[in-house]
């Protein structure tokens, strides 16, 4: 009986096309297995500036705990915590009635606000003091996390509706700071346009959070677009200096790290990987630079999680140990290095409640202490036409199941995995005529 009813859930999950609406994107069906001890619900939003999470638990916190409650129930999970941050005062109290009106056995675990508590191995490190073994995924100690925004997604798939749309933070420099609600595949033109237009020219994009999201030039407005994994936007000045460093090519990034890397080891001792325990030391990765060393005994590389601390706030010569760590990395796994030693070494974490950066110095120290940190203002967006990635996160592209010419309509499979993969199914999110298919998306046009 008890996996009929995890069987159950996974392929209604599956079938609305539910993935991590937080992180990487990982396909939730996969995690809906027996044998955890613990479910832990990520609320802590990671990155800078964003908000999404915070809304969808305001407005939404009793289908929160009802996904919640079905994942747990499914999963025979004995114990469930959500972990988030200790001053979103609204938030937890939206979600402490929403427990009590439910009878639920639900635990609300509250962390200081820094960064990245957000990422789920520190936030498990946070609620549980456990280290996700290096290169090790949660459920390696019995843990699933999902995050808060997923766990609506699944109790809408309870209720047969699959993910077409997201809430979106955007803000920066737009007139009017807001969470977007739009259809999965929106541009980052009408996502502006849906915040008033922008207020700076020449200005920059930035998809995901300041520390971790990728940049691109305005000129690439109308191309990106938005997937189900994809929760915030901020413009930015192009010559604010995120943007500024972001758009240092990796051949002056190397010859600086060989002109002037001191082998101060402060990216070390601030990596939040490291203060968990792992043996992720990025001031190696940098000597080897310095010195041309053999970057194959160099796996603390690919352990990095390229959260930006050794690079934006760690590194006193402003140097890109994070760029040294992806471009080591990458060497690595063309050569088909992995990591073998998965020991932990918990001496680390001494030193790490007073290695923790505030949220708010954070902030400070990017540059973004004029934008808002806290956003109640939510806009509803209706593009005239979406390009829906056939890619959602980590995984497979889906398989487009549908033609040009072809009329759909709001919630119609437009694109396909096997169950067994690790993908997503992928629905139209509006009303109109599929008007291309390409390799990577398809663009629908309303009629």
């Amino acid at each position: 009986m008890a996996k009929a009813k995890t069987d159950a859930l996974a392929q209604q999950i599956f079938d609305a096309g539910v993935i991590g609406a937080g992180g990487a994107g990982f396909p939730t069906h996969k995690k809906v297995v027996p044998g955890a001890k613990l479910l832990v619900i990520n609320a802590a939003e990671c990155e800078p500036l964003l908000a999404s999470d915070r809304y969808v638990m305001r407005a939404f916190a009793p289908e929160i705990i009802e996904g919640v409650k079905a994942l747990a129930l499914a999963m025979a999970v004995p114990r469930v915590v959500i972990g988030t941050k200790g001053h979103y005062v609204r938030e937890i109290a939206a979600l402490r009635q929403a427990i009590d009106a439910a009878g639920a056995h639900i635990e609300i675990h509250e962390v200081d606000s820094f960064y990245p508590a957000g990422d789920e191995q520190t936030l498990i490190y946070e609620i549980t003091g456990e280290t996700v073994p290096p290169a090790g995924i949660p459920i390696d100690i019995g843990i699933v996390v999902v995050n808060v925004t997923t766990a609506l997604n699944v109790q809408r798939a309870i209720h047969g509706v699959p993910v077409t749309r997201r809430f979106v933070t955007v803000t920066g420099e737009v007139s009017s700071p807001c969470i977007v609600d739009a259809p999965v595949g929106t541009s980052v033109a009408d996502l502006v346009k849906a915040a008033g237009g922008v207020t700076a020219a020449p200005y920059a994009i930035v998809k995901g959070g300041p520390m971790m999201g990728p940049q691109f030039p305005m000129s690439a407005a109308d191309d990106i677009t938005f997937g189900k994994a994809d929760g915030g936007l901020i413009i930015l000045a192009a010559d604010h200096p995120l943007i500024q460093f972001g758009a240092q090519p990796l051949g002056h990034i190397i010859a600086a790290s060989r002109s002037i890397c001191m082998q101060c080891r402060m990216c070390t001792d601030m990596c939040p990987r490291y203060l968990i325990g792992h043996q992720m030391r990025p001031h190696r990765v940098m000597q080897s630079i310095v010195v041309d060393e053999h970057a194959t005994d160099l796996t603390d590389a690919l352990l990095c999680c390229e959260c930006g601390i050794c690079e934006l706030y760690a590194c006193p010569m402003g140097l890109s140990p994070r760029r040294m760590n992806q471009y080591v990395k990458g060497m690595l796994r063309a050569q088909g290095v992995k990591v073998t030693d998965h020991t932990v070494h918990p001496e680390h974490a001494q030193l790490r409640p007073y290695r923790r950066i505030a949220q708010s110095r954070l902030i400070d120290r990017l540059d973004l202490s004029d934008y808002p940190t806290s956003i109640d203002a939510v806009t509803a967006c209706e593009p005239a036409s979406v390009v829906i990635p056939l890619r959602h996160g980590v995984g497979k592209p889906s398989t487009p199941c549908v033609a040009v010419g072809d009329e759909v309509h709001v919630g119609d499979v437009i694109a396909d995995v096997a169950f067994t993969d690790v993908g997503c199914t992928v629905h139209a999110s509006i009303d109109g005529r599929v008007a291309a298919v390409s390799d990577t998306g398809i663009r629908i046009e309303r009629s």
